[in-house]
């Protein structure tokens, strides 16, 4: 494996990291970042995030890395089964709800593809957290192919410095749930916060590694976190030797066809954003939940080992709706979101049930969306900015009218 990380992050990950099924990684690193560097590129960031400076959103992504694709991309074929006045209703709604792409796909067709305002086929749509199924899905690639033994397995096998700590407890399967322990998503004004530096800071694998606290004991509470889906990206590269970025690409992206993107990168040559940040066509993330439709097969091949899919699929006693980077449609509850059950905030509102009990879904922020439906053959997908306050988004909506819509319904 080659590639630079900067010297405060060399010794992490030369201090030997045991794989699934081998020995320790070796890297070789020869970019570096001098503190005064990374302090000044840091202090830009926050400025930038507090929308201090110009240059939030896409533009404050300061350092892009390419992630590939497919060699050869290949459209599904055009299809129907679904009614013309449902998807007329669908494409509507999406359309008026500041969407960037709303498609449907089903029985291996794509029956609806729509995209709005400037964004094309080809535009790479800001993932947020359809980011966090990527890095699960590439978790069980990972142990599909013996450099991860199982989703029970201690992070401490990999993120060394955690044994003989609290941290030696964390699963894999704690982190890809929510349920690690580690401090919950926040907020704060002060450049110094922990919340603050594992998100902006050019060594954020660093501070994830070595300040981000631990506030409850691992596998006892569910707290939403961007902390957790970032600790993928070095879990995946003390695994395998292979940065995050290209295993994705060559291990994910290519193997079922989806068009290449790009990565925000915490520093040049550093470590890729893994729960949140990579830039894809709409498309490309709607391949994924094809991929969940036949357990990890595509095209006939098994890309995630048998039963990893349900693992993902299924909730944990701290949160009924939350599974492994992915959210779980039934039972019914008129209002929820990706925080623990017992808070308020963040919550999406859905006027009725799911018009299908084994519907889940990829849900990032400002519902970006990609619900799955295993017995029907179906995913349905909607990007963009977040929908108008007045009416509210009904996460229902879409996945119903489609539903009801198909043949024989």
């Amino acid at each position: 494996m080659t590639r630079a990380k900067g010297s405060l992050a060399l010794a992490l990950l030369l201090a030997g990291c045991a794989q699934g099924g081998g020995g320790p990684v070796s890297t070789t690193r020869s970019e570096t970042l001098s503190p005064a560097e990374a302090e000044a590129l840091y202090q830009a960031r926050f400025e930038r995030y507090m929308g201090r400076a110009p240059g939030a959103g896409l533009a404050g992504y300061d350092t892009l890395a390419p992630v590939a694709g497919a060699a050869h991309w290949a459209a599904f074929p055009k299809g129907r089964g679904v009614a013309p006045e449902a998807l007329a209703e669908a494409k509507a709604y999406a359309a008026g709800a500041n969407s960037s792409a709303f498609l449907v796909w089903h029985a291996g067709h794509m029956v609806e593809e729509d995209y709005f305002g400037q964004t094309t086929a080809t535009s790479p749509v800001v993932s947020k957290s359809l980011a966090k199924p990527l890095a699960t899905i590439a978790v069980g690639r990972a142990m599909a192919m013996g450099r991860i033994a199982s989703l029970d397995q201690p992070m401490a096998d990999f993120i060394t410095a955690w044994k003989g700590t609290p941290k030696a407890a964390i699963t894999i399967r704690q982190v890809l749930g929510m349920r690690s322990g580690l401090l919950p998503q926040g907020s704060s004004s002060d450049p110094a916060n922990v919340l603050n530096t594992s998100y902006l800071h050019p060594f954020h694998d660093k501070v994830l590694i070595e300040d981000y606290p631990l506030v409850d004991t691992p596998g006892t509470r569910y707290e939403y976190s961007n902390a957790n889906g970032d600790l993928v990206a070095i879990l995946i590269e003390r695994a395998t030797g292979i940065p995050y970025e290209d295993f994705v690409g060559r291990e994910v992206l290519a193997r079922i066809g989806a068009r290449a993107g790009q990565i925000w990168m915490d520093h040049s040559g550093g470590t890729p954003h893994s729960g949140c940040c990579i830039l894809l066509p709409a498309e490309s993330y709607l391949r994924l939940g094809v991929l969940l439709l036949d357990d990890g097969v595509w095209e006939g091949k098994r890309l995630l080992p048998a039963g990893f899919v349900t693992a993902m699929r299924t909730p944990s006693a701290q949160n009924p709706h939350a599974g492994l980077g992915v959210y779980i449609g039934s039972p019914y509850v008129e209002w929820r979101g990706p925080a623990n059950p017992e808070l308020t905030y963040g919550r999406n509102y859905h006027s009725e049930p799911y018009a299908a009990q084994d519907l889940f879904l990829f849900d990032g922020n400002s519902n970006q969306v990609v619900y799955i439906v295993p017995s029907r053959r179906l995913v349905v997908l909607r990007t963009g900015e977040s929908p108008p306050k007045e009416p509210v988004w009904d996460n229902a909506k879409l996945p119903n009218l489609i539903l009801r819509g198909l043949a024989g319904t």
